[in-house]
């Protein structure tokens, strides 16, 4: 039986690093998978700041977005994990320097940990519909 969505895969962004796609398209709706600050060349986390890892998060799925046919305005919910929450305004100033209101619908979620000791992840939704 065929699957009722499909994968999208771009090398513009990290290559997944167990056993799920980077984003799946279903209709109009596509899910992206948690991103978190690994450069695509390299598959190692960014050096810098957390400001360098979520510029880096936000590049990843930018790119998932484009290969879905979208782009960050059709994201219509994000899901932002910290180690830290003392970074939840460095993701606000960020998200202002990406989005443009509306804004999309948002959590964010303190964690005790993130795959390969990243600091930031985010996790988004696409509307490609309109």
């Amino acid at each position: 039986m065929p699957r009722p969505f499909e994968p999208i895969h771009t090398d513009a962004a990290p290559a997944a690093i167990g056993p799920y796609s980077q984003a799946v398209k279903c209709g109009d709706l596509v899910f992206l998978s948690g991103q978190i600050p690994l450069d695509p060349a390299t598959g190692t986390l960014v050096s810098g700041d957390i400001d360098a890892q979520i510029s880096q998060v936000f590049d990843n799925l930018e790119a998932v977005a484009v290969a879905a046919g979208g782009s960050l305005a059709h994201i219509v919910k994000l899901s932002v994990f910290l180690i830290d929450l003392a970074h939840f305004g460095r993701v606000n100033a960020a998200m202002e320097a990406r989005f443009k209101a509306p804004y999309p619908a948002r959590a964010a979620i303190g964690v005790a940990a993130l795959p390969k000791g990243a600091s930031v992840e985010v996790e988004a939704i696409l509307n490609l519909a309109g």
